[in-house]
C-alpha cells in the first residue's frame, strides 16, 4: 500500500500529484498504527516531499501525515524523525507565504512533537521558538494579543450578557464555561488589575491567581503563598459580588493545588469561609457552589485539626438540609457532609443521628428531579460507612444493603449503580456478614456493569468511499479525491456516566473480596476482570476503567493470599499461585505496552500492593524477580512505550516531566519491596543493576523530587535489608557508595531531602551494623551539625530516630553520655510519630544497658510513657 502512495505521489498520470499524499494523510489519520510497520518509508518519503518547497498543498498534507503518526512512532523511527526537522521548519515558513490557515494547522507538528517525541526537537529548540516569535513579530502581532486578551478577561459584560457566576440570582444550573475569559486567565497584568478601581479588572486579577495556582503551583506554595492569600482574602471580603465570587474561585484552586502547605492557614481561611456560608442568600446558588467548593477542597486535608469548626460546620450543613428550599444546595449541603466525614472521623459521631435522618428521606426519593440529590447521599452515606467507627455504622449495614438493591431494582440510572456499588465496598469494611445472601445479586449487577455495551455509541466521523466511479452527486472519484472526501474510520464513545459505572464496578468487586473469603468468587470473575482491561483497548481506550481493572486483580491476589494464610491447605496455595501466575506477567505486559502513563502509574500501585502482601509468594516463579526487575529499570531508564510515546496526559514539557517523575516513583516503589521479599543475596544482582539509575537523581542538578525520590529510595531499600536474611552483608558492601549519596543529602537545601537522607543514613547503620562502625564519628558530626540549625520538625524527628538506629545496632561505638541528653532534648516527636516505635525501643534497651544514665533523662521531662517498653523488654 505504501509503495502505491509513494508511486502516487510522483506520478506524471495525476492532475495534481499532491492528492496521493492527500488520501494518504486521511488514511493515517484514520488508523496510524496500522501503518506502523511502514513509517521508516514513509519517513524517508517525507524527506523527499519537504523539500519540494515549491509545492505548497504537497507540504501540507505530508505535515498532516507526519503529525498523525508522531504519536505512535518508536525509537527505531527516532533518527530518521530528528533529520526531518530542518525541512521541515523550512517547509513551514514557505507554507505561511502560501496559506496562512494551512501552515497555522500544520504547526500543530510541534504540538505532537512535544508531547509524544520532546527528544527529537530538543536540538531544534531555540530555531523553532525563533520561528515562531518571528512569526508573530513578523506580523507585529504581540502587542495586539496582549492588549485583545487580557482586557477579554477584566472587561465588563454588557448588560444582560453577565457570567453565569456574576449573576445575582444565578440559577445554578450552568454548564461548564467556554467563556473566552477563562482561557485568557493566564495573561499578564495581573497586579494592576488587582489595584483598579474597576471591578471586573479586579476579578480579572483574582481568576489569573486562580488559574495559575494550577500551572505553577510549585512556585506559589514555595515562593508567594502567604502574600497570594492575603490578596484573595482580601477579594473575599470586596464590596462587589463579581470579585468575591472570583476570591471564591480561587480559594478553591488554591486549596485544591497548594496542598498541603495551604492547610497551615486553617485559622485564617475556615472563619473566612464559615462567615461567608452564612451569610450568603440562597437565591445566588453559583456563589454557594464556589463557597461549597472552596470549603471541601480546603477540608480534605485538615484531618483532626477540623475539631474547632465542627460544631459551626454541622449546623451549618444540618440547616441547609432542613431548611433550603434548593435542591442543589441540599446536594452541595450532602457532599460537604462527605467531606466533613473524611477529616472528622470519629469526631462526627454526635452528629450522626441527625445526618442520617435527613439523608434517609433522598436515599428513598422515586422523582426523576431528586435524582442528583439521591445519588450525592449515596456517594456520602458511603464515607460516613468508611470513616464514622464499624459500631457506629454496623447496625445500619443491612439495611444499607438493601437499600442498594432496591434501588438498582427500580431504577435504570448508571450514576445511581455506581454509587451503590461504592456502598457495598464500604458495608464490606464494616459488616461483611450483612452483604453474604446477597452476594450473587451483588456481584451479578456489577458484572453485567462491565459486560454492558449500553451507552457505547459508533462514531462514522468519515464517509466511506464507495467502489461505484460516481458518488451520489455525479462526481468521478477524481473529483472526490479533489474535494478532499474523507475516508472512513469507525470509532466509539461511550457515554461518562457509563465509564464511570464500569470503574466503579471493578473497584467493588476488587475490593469486596479483600474482607470475605473467596468461596463466592469464581475465576470467571477474574477472567472478566482480564477481559475488561484488553477489550477497551485500543478500540475502547478508557484509562480510568483499565486502571480500576488492573487494580481489581491486585485485590484478587491479596485476597487470595489472604484466604491461604487463614487457612493454609494445599488446595488454597495453588489457587494462590494460579492466580499469580496470571496477574503478574498481565502487570508486566501492561507496563511495556500500555500507552498511558496514569495506567502504568496504576498497574505499578497494583503490582507493588501485590508484593507487598504477597512478598516471596509472588516471585516464586522462575524468572519473575528478574521480569519485574527489568521493568522497573526500563522505567527508570524511560524506555517503556507510555514514556517514548507521551501518551494523552500532559499538555505541555513541564507537565511530561512531571508525569514521567511520577510514573518512575510509583516504579522505585518496587524495590525496596522486592529486596524484602527474598534473601539479600538473592535480590543483590538486580538492585546493583538498579542502583545507579536512582543514585544518579541525587545530583545537585536534578530537580527536588528527584533528589528526594532518589535519597528516599535508597533509605527504603536500607531499611527493607536490615529483616531479610543475608542483608547485612549486602549493606556492607553497598555502604561505600551509599554513603557519599546520603551524606550529601543531609547538607541539601530542601528540608525533604534532609529528611530522607537521615532516614537513609540511620537505617545504612541499623542494616550494616558494625560494618559500618567506623563511619559513626563522621555521622554523628554531620547529625550534631545539622541539629544546631536544623528547624524543620519533621527531620529533627527523623534526626532522632536516626540516632537510635545507631545505638541499637552498635551501643559500644556511641558517646552516649554526649548523645542521649541531645536526643532526649528533641523529645518527644511531634511530626514523624511513626518513628516513636523506634525510639521506645531504643531507649528501653538503653534502661536495661545504662539505668544511671536512661534515669539521668527524667531531669530533661520525657512522657512517663517513654519508658512503656522498659518491662516488655526486660
Amino acid at each position: 500500500m505504501v509503495a502505491h502512495f509513494t508511486l502516487g505521489c510522483h506520478s506524471p498520470w495525476l492532475t495534481n500529484p499532491w492528492v496521493g499524499l492527500l488520501l494518504l494523510s486521511k488514511v493515517v489519520e484514520s488508523n496510524p498504527e496500522a501503518f506502523k510497520p511502514h513509517y521508516r518509508q514513509l519517513l524517508q518519503l517525507f524527506g523527499t516531499v519537504l523539500q519540494d518547497l515549491n509545492n505548497p498543498p504537497a507540504l501540507y498534507y505530508c505535515i498532516l501525515t507526519l503529525t498523525a503518526m508522531t504519536p505512535y512512532t518508536g525509537s527505531e523511527e527516532m533518527n530518521l524523525m530528528r533529520s526531518l526537522i530542518p525541512n521541515l521548519i523550512v517547509a513551514l515558513k514557505h507554507l505561511l507565504k502560501a496559506d496562512q490557515d494551512q501552515a497555522s494547522e500544520a504547526m500543530e507538528v510541534f504540538d505532537e512533537l512535544m508531547e509524544s517525541e520532546v527528544s527529537i526537537i530538543v536540538p531544534h529548540i531555540a530555531e523553532i521558538v525563533r520561528f515562531c516569535l518571528e512569526t508573530v513579530l513578523k506580523h507585529k502581532l504581540l502587542n495586539p494579543i496582549l492588549q485583545t486578551i487580557f482586557p477579554v478577561l477584566s472587561a465588563a459584560p454588557p448588560p444582560g450578557e453577565e457570567d453565569p457566576e456574576d449573576e445575582e440570582n444565578d440559577s445554578g444550573d450552568q454548564s461548564d464555561s467556554e467563556n473566552p475569559k477563562h482561557c485568557a486567565a493566564q495573561m499578564p497584568l495581573t497586579q494592576a488589575c488587582l489595584a483598579s478601581e474597576n471591578p471586573y479588572e479586579r476579578k480579572g486579577g483574582i481568576m489569573c491567581l486562580a488559574v495559575l495556582a494550577e500551572g505553577c503551583a510549585d512556585h506559589i506554595r514555595t515562593k508567594m503563598l502567604s502574600s497570594v492569600l492575603q490578596t484573595v482574602c482580601r477579594s473575599l471580603s470586596d464590596s462587589n459580588q463579581v470579585v468575591r465570587s472570583a476570591g471564591l474561585f480561587a480559594l478553591g484552586q488554591f486549596s485544591e493545588y497548594l496542598q498541603p502547605d495551604v492547610s497551615k492557614y486553617c485559622d485564617e481561611l475556615m472563619p473566612l469561609l464559615l462567615g461567608y456560608l452564612s451569610s450568603l442568600n440562597e437565591a445566588k446558588v453559583g456563589h454557594v457552589t464556589k463557597a461549597f467548593y472552596a470549603l471541601e477542597n480546603f477540608m480534605e486535608n485538615l484531618g483532626s485539626d477540623i475539631a474547632p469548626y465542627l460544631p459551626t460546620l454541622m449546623d451549618t450543613m444540618l440547616s441547609a438540609l432542613n431548611n433550603a428550599s434548593s435542591l442543589k444546595i441540599k446536594e452541595l449541603a450532602v457532599s460537604a457532609i462527605g467531606a466533613i466525614a473524611n477529616a472528622a472521623k470519629e469526631l462526627l459521631v454526635p452528629y450522626f443521628p441527625p445526618v442520617i435522618e435527613s439523608l434517609k428521606g433522598f436515599l428513598t426519593a422515586t422523582t426523576e428531579e431528586m435524582r442528583p440529590l439521591q445519588t450525592q447521599a449515596l456517594d456520602t452515606l458511603s464515607v460516613l460507612a468508611r470513616t464514622i467507627g464499624n459500631d457506629v455504622f454496623s447496625p445500619l449495614a443491612a439495611e444499607c444493603v438493601q437499600l442498594g438493591l432496591n434501588l438498582t431494582d427500580t431504577i435504570d440510572d448508571p450514576d445511581l449503580r455506581r454509587c451503590t456499588y461504592s456502598l457495598y465496598s464500604a458495608v464490606s469494611t464494616v459488616s461483611p456478614d450483612c452483604l453474604t445472601p446477597h452476594l450473587t445479586a451483588i456481584t451479578t449487577v456489577m458484572l453485567l456493569a462491565l459486560k454492558s455495551t449500553e451507552g457505547v455509541t459508533e462514531d462514522k466521523t468519515f464517509v466511506l468511499l464507495d467502489d461505484d466511479d460516481e458518488d451520489e452527486d455525479g462526481k468521478d472519484g477524481d473529483a472526490v479525491l479533489e474535494d478532499e472526501a474523507e475516508v472512513c474510520s469507525h470509532r466509539f464513545s461511550v457515554e461518562n456516566a457509563y465509564i464511570d459505572e464500569k470503574e466503579d464496578a471493578c473497584d467493588a468487586l476488587g475490593e469486596i473480596p479483600l474482607y470475605y473469603t473467596l468461596h463466592f468468587i469464581s475465576l470467571d470473575v477474574f477472567h472478566l476482570q482480564t477481559m475488561c482491561v484488553f477489550d477497551y483497548k485500543p478500540q475502547f481506550p478508557h484509562e480510568d476503567v483499565r486502571r480500576a481493572a488492573f487494580a481489581a486483580m491486585g485485590q484478587f491476589c491479596r485476597a487470595q493470599h489472604k484466604v491461604w494464610k487463614e487457612n493454609p491447605t494445599e488446595a488454597n496455595h495453588l489457587a494462590l499461585q494460579k492466580l499469580l501466575d496470571i496477574v503478574l506477567p498481565c502487570f508486566l505486559e501492561a507496563v511495556r505496552t500500555e500507552r498511558e502513563r496514569q495506567v502504568v502509574m496504576g498497574v505499578f500501585e497494583a503490582m507493588n500492593s501485590v508484593l507487598k502482601s504477597c512478598q516471596g509468594e509472588a516471585l516464586k516463579s522462575p524468572g519473575r524477580l528478574q521480569e519485574i526487575s527489568h521493568v522497573i529499570r526500563d522505567v527508570l531508564k524511560k524506555k517503556t512505550l507510555c514514556q517514548d510515546s507521551g501518551g494523552d496526559e500532559p499538555d505541555d514539557d513541564d507537565q511530561q516531566a512531571e508525569y514521567d517523575a511520577m510514573l518512575q516513583e510509583f516504579a522505585g516503589e518496587g524495590i525496596p519491596l522486592l529486596a524484602s521479599a527474598v534473601p539479600a543475596d538473592t535480590f543483590a544482582p538486580f538492585l546493583n543493576d538498579l542502583l545507579p539509575l536512582i543514585m544518579s537523581k541525587a545530583k545537585s542538578s536534578c530537580t527536588v523530587a528527584d533528589r528526594s525520590f532518589s535519597v528516599g529510595t535508597i533509605g527504603e531499600v536500607l531499611q527493607a535489608l536490615v529483616s531479610v536474611s543475608g542483608g547485612r552483608g549486602v549493606a556492607g558492601r553497598l555502604s561505600n557508595r551509599l554513603l557519599p549519596v546520603l551524606v550529601a543529602g543531609v547538607k541539601d537545601s530542601d528540608a525533604e531531602v534532609r529528611n530522607n537522607s537521615v532516614f537513609g543514613l540511620g537505617s545504612l547503620a541499623q542494616a550494616a551494623g558494625p560494618i559500618v562502625a567506623s563511619d559513626y564519628p563522621m555521622m554523628l558530626s554531620l547529625f550534631s551539625n545539622l541539629l544546631t540549625k536544623e528547624s524543620d520538625r519533621r527531620v529533627i524527628d527523623n534526626l532522632c530516630a536516626a540516632l537510635c538506629r545507631m545505638i541499637m545496632s552498635n551501643v559500644d561505638a556511641v558517646p552516649l553520655e554526649q548523645v542521649v541528653p541531645a536526643l532526649v532534648a528533641r523529645l518527644p516527636l511531634q511530626e514523624d510519630m511513626e518513628e516513636n516505635k523506634t525510639v521506645y525501643s531504643c531507649l528501653a534497651m538503653l534502661y536495661k544497658h545504662n539505668p544511671a544514665l536512661v534515669q539521668y533523662t527524667h531531669g530533661l521531662h520525657l512522657p512517663d510513657r517513654m519508658f512503656a517498653f522498659g518491662p516488655e523488654l526486660d
